[in-house]
């Protein structure tokens, strides 16, 4: 009888492999019906009680986004600082940046970008089974995906059986979240996943330091996952990285008193964190060096050439890091995804925004391959090959 761990290990295996190449190992569907039953939603009375599926396929059902109202272009930015709109166009391609007004939430723009996604894919809030919010500036500490799933309140999408998590890495944290959702799906866990890229950073700008208030926007963007059982799979390859030692070049780190219990006259401060703080010409480096490598890496996963690429659709950090990687994938610029323009650098919310404009202006097709990619803070860096539809 096989152990538990080696089911365990078998189970990993099998999941990390292109699904339409993969063989489930002969010792694995007997393991699986060894497990115990999942009781979905947390053994509520009366939840149904859900046997552990076999590995399915993933598809990209469909896309939404949602973004504040108000906005600041370039020659408003020229009354804060020291700048013009030509010096900003030039340096970045930024046009104007989206940014929350008062009383506005992170939650509420995450959940409209739910609802529109959920409605293109046809599916119901109810029958989401898992929602991985991927954020840096949740409205809460201790998460938002939760305020956008909970069942009858204010302006959440009430999906009442979903548990939902927040997930952190910056702006590789869309691509990171979706990998992490898909493997759900794949495991047979789970059948209908949201994955969720929602940042305000606008919060964490110094708007009178010029390195920093010209690149980033508010913004939210959501994918809707599910599973498929014809032996095929949209997540074709993968390739994620992160390197700790590169954090001093982007952070925004706690900004509080230590031994805050026994700090006379701070014992009673709200918690905080610093500005967001950018070495711009590392951070750049980085990126112009990450981001091909990894597209290519996660084109090998998937066992695909450049040439299958039908699409980019990265992070919209900076109009010259997307034009590098794309001159060196050999990708022409009208099928490079942009909307850097309109929104600035919008962090885990940029690539599902740019996705959701460009399936709904019908440049994106079903059937088609994407090449994403996502690169920031951590540092990190992870390229996801999907296609879509």
């Amino acid at each position: 009888m096989a152990s538990s761990t080696a089911c365990s290990h078998q189970l990993q295996r099998a999941c990390s492999r292109p699904l339409a190449n993969a063989r489930l190992p002969t010792a694995l569907p007997a393991a699986l019906s060894r497990l115990p039953a999942r009781r979905r939603g947390g053994g509520r009375p009366g939840a149904a009680v859900v046997p552990v599926a076999a590995a399915a396929g993933v598809r990209l059902a469909g896309v939404g986004s949602s973004v504040p109202e108000k906005f600041l272009t370039n020659s408003d930015l020229a009354q804060l600082v020291d700048t013009s709109d030509d010096w900003i166009t030039s340096r970045t391609g930024i046009k104007k940046r989206h940014i929350l007004s008062e009383g506005e939430s992170l939650g509420s723009h995450a959940s409209a970008a739910c609802l529109r996604a959920l409605d293109m894919a046809g599916v119901a809030a109810e029958d989401v089974d898992l929602i991985v919010m991927a954020t840096s500036s949740p409205d809460d500490l201790f998460g938002s995906a939760t305020t956008v799933q909970a069942c009858g309140r204010g302006q959440a999408i009430r999906a009442s059986r979903a548990a939902a998590f927040d997930l952190t890495a910056a702006c590789s944290g869309f691509v990171m979240g979706l990998v992490t959702g898909a493997q759900y799906i794949r495991a047979g866990t789970y059948k209908t996943v949201l994955v969720i890229g929602a940042d305000a950073l606008s919060r964490y700008i110094d708007w009178r330091d010029r390195s920093t208030c010209i690149l980033f926007g508010d913004a939210c963007g959501a994918v809707v996952m599910t599973a498929k059982d014809d032996g095929s799979c949209a997540l074709l390859g993968i390739d994620m990285h992160s390197d700790g030692t590169g954090m001093r070049h982007l952070n925004c780190a706690f900004a509080g008193e230590g031994m805050k219990p026994l700090s006379n006259g701070h014992a009673s401060d709200e918690g905080s964190y610093s500005n967001l703080h950018m070495n711009g010409q590392e951070v750049f480096k980085f990126a112009v060096r990450a981001v091909p490598t990894v597209i290519e890496a996660a084109l090998a996963d998937a066992g695909m050439e450049k040439q299958q690429i039908d699409w980019l659709v990265m992070h919209q950090a900076n109009m010259r890091i997307m034009s590098a990687a794309a001159d060196r994938l050999g990708v022409p610029a009208e099928r490079v995804v942009s909307n850097l323009a309109q929104y600035g650098n919008t962090s885990a919310a940029s690539i599902p925004l740019a996705l959701d404009e460009a399936v709904r202006r019908g440049d994106i097709k079903p059937g088609e391959v994407l090449a994403m990619a996502g690169f920031g803070a951590g540092l990190t860096w992870a390229s996801a090959i999907v296609r879509w539809g």
